[in-house]
């Protein structure tokens, strides 16, 4: 059992139930044997009242409570037609309470889907919210403009990529959830001891020593608040409830594929988190603003795991991250001139780059060092536009590497991408290939298991030169790449996926899945790891700029069909058409949602602003009382332990961000077998997550069988199992295309939920019948055409087993299988009246026939088992040790026996 596990969420299904002065809002554990209850008074007319008895309730105690409030509130006692006590709504989640003019409102999530499995942590995406007014009507004071703001609100899709997990802190990267989990006990130890008072039962702990240690710490972190986007809707509640009600939600992006190597299923997962910092939409979001925070910044993160074991404890894991985010410059672009490209212009002189300063802080903060730059915009123009940002970038850096140490300097890469794409002697992907393994190289991976014997023994070259942190439980990554051209969307998701497939063929590695790092284009691995990419640029996309990826992978491989030009003139159309008409509506939703403006009484109406500058530099309302140094730009105590990153060091700052608790090794809270599996609910196969994810084989693997099934295969395009599909016709294409994670169709009872991303989508389906993750699920048409459509995509027997089976047996083949029948019957005893009945040419050696089990007596009414040497037994015990994470020390013979293997096989 592992010496610490996240902490579950124990309100994960919530009911609201009302009266007339209060709202309950009941919530339980997903195997509803633990509950709480909130209650929210609606006699205030302005405030929020929220009383949270921070009790936990049994089932029939809730039962109870229910019933009496029931009883105490019907108009005349004892009176049975009408109810005191009525069921109003049912729920996943609270996303948080906001109030415009007049009073407070409960936004709750009352669909989800689950999206990705990580180590047994479910990541769900909201499908549907309710937005319910907490004053009664009675006491309601209106106010002429709450409908318009509540509209505004509302603007922002909840229903379109927001995600959150009960037991999974997706505001921060998997190497931070896996680092504090590792903690020291004796930390562990202290701040359980601290946060005692937390706790509501004087004999929590009274259980878990009497067990003789038997007990596991729950962690729980706070949240990284620059990914969080409800932050703000829970700010008023949250030194009010007891955490289990605080469900924190990301925006961005989450798919998830399974990549099948001959049987073994390994999850590629890959989440981007959009910051909410200086959020908003293309045009009207550009550079920095005064806190160092920039646009369209948004930390993507891909993560492998081997799905056969689950645990985060004995599981392997490996994560790789990577950021995009606009040029940290005060700069800008006017739309009212209505050009496609509007000039660039510098807002604001920064010569101590004052703002490059405090967002490369945040960076090495988070990710340590070394801080690389992969700068794509234009360095050669004929009239100056995107060069300006690149000469001022350059700039800042030097400027700023002047004050740092030498080995933990920022390191900066110019790369004129557009200029190599109009090139023909040049070929795009290949200079970026090269670009990716100096970044990988420099930076490193996470990954939670130390080298494989066979990586030691046998080490590739370009092992030995990989950097990253060491540690004896595996590698750390240490630094980032910082990918940006003007708009962050086109050219750095290419550049992104270049980077990620290098970074993933080292993950591959790590986990001993292949044999070197290196993957090919045109495999199966990477045509999967392409299309999570595209989905995941095309989302990031959409949210920022208004339509999908203009450019794609297979534009710089310049492989795109010709029909994909069309369909880029109409992306840029439809890019345009946003940006000049909708972004300014959609910013001013993102302001009222993320509280950047919040209304009041006698202040100028959000859309009576001319402008939203000064709500997010907030530096032009008020004066600073500090001022930075010019020189010493970083934290203090960021150096000291570089290159790891500030906020996965073990100090006391970061130790006041835990919620330390201890349990019993049995504890829901901790459970996540119980979690995952939930062997208290019937479920069916047909409905599980895991069978519909993209599949390897089943979506991208040749159906024609001969060919190597190794997903690492270099295939002809024509091989492919999409290209088989795309040959079919437009019916059988809604039969057999398959969803990716990112857009699993839901189990049949919910129903399809039209989201903002979804919807856009539509209008950029591919002809050529390839699998897109936004399309709407699958409906299958009627019986008589799912028929013909069956038997068109039946294969032969010589296509599935590679021989034609012959009609007849030979004689020796049904002497054999008369054996074996004649063997069943007979349950391995000698019966001499059956003998008798059979043919003698047949059954001569059936009855004289040796049993070949060890087993002295074996037959379906006695059994008794052979005896079993200590060899055998301490081999078995060392496999279930084995199992549990326990690991046999090699002793010298095993070594010597291995190095001989090696050296015969390979040598």
């Amino acid at each position: 059992m592992p010496a610490a596990a996240p902490i579950i969420r124990c309100v994960q299904k919530l009911v609201l139930y009302e009266t007339r002065a209060r709202y309950f809002l009941v919530g339980s554990n997903h195997a509803e044997t633990k509950y709480r209850v909130l209650k929210i008074d609606r006699t205030e007319p302005m405030d929020l009242v929220i009383i949270d008895d921070k009790h936990v309730y049994t089932q029939q105690e809730v039962r109870e409570l229910l019933g009496r409030l029931d009883l105490g509130n019907r108009t005349k006692i004892g009176q049975k037609g009408s109810s005191g006590l009525s069921r109003a709504v049912s729920a996943f989640g609270v996303v948080g309470f906001v109030r415009f003019l007049e009073g407070y409102y409960i936004v709750l999530i009352t669909k989800r889907r689950k999206m990705a499995d990580i180590g047994g942590h479910a990541i769900y995406k909201i499908e549907d919210t309710n937005m319910i007014y907490i004053p009664n009507d009675s006491v309601r004071v209106t106010h002429p403009d709450e409908a318009r703001y509540l509209r505004i609100f509302q603007n922002v899709d909840l229903s379109s990529n927001f995600y959150f997990s009960y037991s999974y802190d997706l505001s921060h990267s998997l190497q931070y959830n896996l680092t504090i989990l590792r903690m020291p006990l004796e930390i562990l130890k202290t701040e359980t001891t601290q946060t005692r008072q937390e706790s509501f039962d004087i004999f929590e702990d009274e259980g878990l020593t009497t067990q003789g240690g038997s007990g596991v710490f729950g962690i729980c972190s706070e949240p990284y608040k620059k990914y969080v986007w409800n932050g703000q809707l829970l700010d008023i509640v949250k030194d009010t409830v007891h955490h289990d009600w605080l469900l924190y939600v990301i925006h961005g992006f989450c798919g998830q594929s399974k990549l099948l190597i001959y049987g073994r299923p390994v999850y590629v997962t890959l989440i981007a988190r959009r910051s909410s910092k200086f959020a908003g939409t293309r045009f009207l979001k550009r550079g920095a603003n005064s806190e160092g925070d920039v646009a369209n910044e948004v930390e993507t993160e891909q993560i492998l795991c081997d799905a056969s074991v689950m645990s985060f404890s004995t599981g392997s894991y490996s994560s790789y991250v990577q950021v995009r985010g606009s040029v940290p410059l005060y700069w800008s672009q006017d739309i009212s001139t209505m050009m496609p490209k509007p000039p660039i212009t510098l807002d604001q002189a920064d010569p101590f780059a004052h703002i490059a300063a405090l967002h490369f802080d945040q960076m090495l903060q988070r990710f340590g060092s070394p801080i690389i730059i992969l700068n794509l915009v234009k360095e050669r123009e004929k009239r100056k536009h995107e060069r300006i940002l690149s000469e001022e970038l350059v700039g800042a850096v030097t400027y700023l590497n002047q004050f740092l140490p030498p080995e933990h300097a920022i390191v900066y890469i110019p790369w004129d991408m557009a200029k190599y794409t109009k090139s023909k002697l040049c070929n795009v992907l290949d200079r970026l290939n090269v670009i990716a393994e100096s970044v990988v190289k420099k930076t490193g991976f996470f990954v939670n298991r130390p080298d494989s014997y066979c990586s030691i023994l046998r080490p590739d070259e370009k092992w030995n030169e990989l950097g990253g942190f060491v540690v004896p439980t595996g590698r750390l990554q240490t630094g980032v790449l910082r990918t940006n051209c003007v708009d962050c969307l086109d050219r750095t998701n290419t550049a992104q996926f270049m980077v990620g497939k290098c970074a993933l063929a080292y993950q591959l590695y790590s986990l001993g899945l292949i044999d070197k790092p290196n993957l090919q284009f045109d495999t199966d691995a990477v045509r999967l790891f392409e299309e999570l990419y595209e989905d995941h640029g095309d989302t990031l996309s959409l949210q920022y700029g208004g339509s999908q990826l203009v450019h794609r992978v297979k534009t710089y491989r310049k492989i795109a069909p010709w029909t994909q030009h069309s369909k880029d003139i109409m992306q840029t159309l439809s890019r345009y058409y946003s940006n000049a008409f909708s972004d300014a509506d959609r910013q001013d939703s993102i302001n009222l949602f993320l509280g950047v403006f919040q209304p009041a009484e006698g202040k100028p109406h959000l859309w009576e602003l001319p402008t939203d500058f000064y709500l997010h530099q907030k530096n032009t309302m008020s004066l600073s009382q500090t001022r930075r140094s010019y020189t010493y730009w970083w934290t203090r105590g960021v150096l000291n332990h570089l290159p790891l990153p500030y906020d996965e060091v073990t100090c006391t700052e970061n130790r006041r961000k835990l919620i330390v608790k201890k349990f019993h090794k049995y504890e829901e809270e901790i459970d996540i077998h119980n979690e995952f599996f939930r062997p208290y609910e019937l479920s069916s196969f047909d409905d599980t997550f895991c069978l519909a994810m993209t599949n390897s084989i089943r979506d991208f693997m040749p159906k024609n069988v001969g060919i190597d099934p190794s997903p690492f295969t270099v295939r002809k395009p024509d091989e492919t199992g999409k290209s088989v599909v795309g040959n079919k016709s437009n019916r059988e294409e809604t039969v057999l295309q398959r969803k990716t994670a990112a857009s699993a169709p839901p189990p049949p009872s919910e129903e399809a939920v039209s989201s903002s991303s979804e919807d856009d989508s539509g209008t950029d389906k591919e002809d050529e019948g390839a699998v897109s993750q936004r399309s709407t699920p699958v409906k299958m048409t009627d019986t008589g055409d799912n028929i013909k459509v069956t038997e068109n995509i039946v294969q032969s027997m010589k296509d599935i087993y590679g021989i034609n089976l012959s009609d007849v047996p030979s004689e020796d083949d049904l002497t054999i299988y008369t054996r074996f029948v004649q063997l069943g019957q007979n349950q391995h005893k000698q019966d001499k009246s059956s003998q008798q009945l059979c043919s003698k040419h047949h059954l001569d050696g059936v009855i004289n026939i040796i049993h070949i089990s060890s087993f002295s007596q074996d037959n379906i009414y006695e059994v008794q088992p052979p005896q079993v040497d200590k060899k055998s037994i301490d081999i078995f015990h060392a496999h279930i040790q084995a199992g549990r994470g326990i690991m046999q020390p090699l002793v010298k013979e095993d070594i010597l026996m291995y190095r001989e293997y090696i050296r015969n096989r390979y040598m």
